[in-house]
């Protein structure tokens, strides 16, 4: 979703949060393995699990496809957002992060993930294709916050 997959320019601050997001080694190795899969397109995931008051614990991922088939952009079809969401709640969990990579350039959001962030309100994770770097990322009140992944 990055418009100019190279040259972003940051028209607003990032702060850190003190909320978490919960992530396996496992789950993170399989996010990147995936994205690496997917050049020179980006990849997305839908992550699923819970969230308290101090983090948001994934346990599960669901792989999706780019529907737009974008070296800069991502879109997953609203229907297997849908879908993803009906599944969670059967098992008493909820949407708790989206998940793309930029493969060509930082795992920092886009002014056009920034947009995006205002329709899909959860946590996003980006990872760096350039870097190999995985970095999550809310927006509140119209700020970036970086959130840590541990």
């Amino acid at each position: 979703m990055d418009g100019i997959n190279n040259n972003y320019t940051r028209a607003f601050t990032i702060t850190i949060v003190n909320k978490s997001i919960i992530l396996s080694e496992k789950d993170k190795e399989e996010l990147a393995k995936y994205a690496e899969a997917e050049k020179p397109y980006e990849s997305c995931a839908i992550l699923v699990g819970n969230e308290t008051d101090e983090n948001w614990t994934v346990k599960e991922i669901v792989l999706t496809e780019n529907t737009t088939k974008s070296e800069v952009m991502f879109t997953i079809s609203p229907d297997k957002e849908f879908e993803v969401d009906q599944k969670a709640k059967e098992s008493n969990m909820e949407i708790v992060c989206i998940f793309h990579s930029h493969p060509e350039s930082e795992a920092q959001p886009s002014e056009t993930d920034k947009k995006f962030m205002r329709v899909n309100p959860f946590p996003w994770i980006i990872y760096s294709g350039k870097t190999k770097e995985m970095n999550c990322f809310i927006l509140q009140d119209e700020n970036v916050k970086q959130i840590s992944i541990i």
